[in-house]
């Protein structure tokens, strides 16, 4: 029996992650444009000018990603909700 991905999506052509090699590829289309050191070069001088794209740009590759977290806490008070509003009266 098969496991029916076809019917959740998971045979469209083009889904999941692309191929490491096509990913090499651009990296080397990329480095046959400018050469890395050059890059990385503008990039410090606009994050030394106060660009602030630049200096976020920098700092992801250096630290990481932020951890990102949502906050869960509510200000809902809930004695202030009547479930009786969300029904018809009729009954």
């Amino acid at each position: 029996m098969s496991d029916k991905r076809v019917n959740n999506g998971g045979a469209r052509k083009g889904a999941g992650r692309k191929p490491k090699a096509d990913e090499l590829k651009i990296i080397e289309q990329m480095d046959a444009v400018a050469i890395p050191k050059k890059m990385w070069k503008l990039l410090y001088d606009k994050a030394t000018e106060g660009d602030t794209n630049a200096i976020k740009s920098w700092l992801q590759y250096r630290f990481g990603m932020p951890k990102q977290t949502i906050d869960q806490t509510t200000q809902l008070n809930i004695n202030d909700f009547d479930v009786s509003e969300l029904y018809d009266k009729k009954a």
